[in-house]
């Protein structure tokens, strides 16, 4: 495909001690059919061999960029809003480092950017504990839903994986980097978008492969249940009983799409 400058992206990846996943990770960007990309690495403060994989794919492909943090932030929201300061490019698209894309996901989500004038998307995603699980269909035609300030507050519908938003719009609200919000920061975040812009715009096709890893704390759900009351808790405006019922159906309905529809 050829270059658009004015559509391109900065894919910033937060890291931590990712040297068995991080190579699939950054394939997945190598094989997208857009090319018009930079990927920052945000390595906050990795133990293992993490640095070193990322600078070699670095010195092999120039759009890769490895960022040394020299302090360790504790979670990702500090590397990701480093790596929003520090993109180029006019959008910026989120990446874990055990994460996996769909080869068109930049292609089409650019795409509808492009044709709705909107300024944030995102895509279905599936679940995977294995790569062998991971199979990636044609998308020839695709539906569009959107996401607003409402939908979101009642359940999470935006995988940050997924997510390309325009870089003003996250630097006007950057993730909190407290500890507290570890796990819920990308939740709060785009809470904070969609009242600065109408709606999220999302891809009805699973563009992300989500790694479901033994032990993450996104998993553990009375830990993620007391996070979530504590990001509507601390919402301006909420009440303790608007608060108690959007964790309750935030909750119910994360289990109902995570454990028996496998995907988002």
């Amino acid at each position: 495909m050829s270059k658009t400058s004015e559509q391109s992206v900065t894919i910033v990846t937060p890291a931590y001690n990712a040297e068995r996943l991080i190579d699939s990770t950054i394939q997945s960007v190598l094989n997208q059919t857009f090319d018009d990309w930079e990927m920052l690495v945000v390595d906050d403060c990795s133990t293992d061999g993490t640095r070193e994989i990322v600078q070699k794919w670095a010195e092999e492909d120039p759009r890769i960029k490895l960022i040394a943090l020299s302090a360790n932030f504790g979670g990702p929201a500090g590397p990701r809003n480093i790596g929003v300061r520090e993109a180029s490019g006019k959008y910026v698209a989120f990446l874990d480092s055990d994460d996996i894309w769909h080869p068109r996901k930049l292609e089409i989500q650019l795409q509808v950017l492009s044709k709705s004038n909107a300024s944030f998307v995102c895509s279905q995603m599936k679940d995977f504990t294995s790569e062998q699980e991971i199979s990636f269909d044609s998308i020839e035609r695709y539906d569009l839903e959107e996401v607003s300030f409402k939908q979101q507050s009642l359940r999470a519908r935006i995988p940050t994986s997924s997510v390309i938003a325009e870089r003003d719009l996250l630097k006007a609200a950057p993730f909190v980097e407290g500890i507290n919000y570890k796990a819920v920061e990308d939740y709060h975040c785009w809470l904070r978008i969609l009242e600065r812009t109408p709606k999220c715009i999302k891809v009805r096709a699973p563009l992300l492969f989500y790694r479901k890893i033994e032990g993450q704390i996104s998993g553990s759900k009375m830990a993620m249940m007391k996070k979530v009351f504590m990001v509507h808790w601390d919402y301006p405006g909420r009440s303790l009983s608007q608060a108690v019922f959007l964790t309750l159906t935030h909750v119910l309905g994360g289990l109902y799409f995570r454990f028996i529809k496998k995907g988002m």
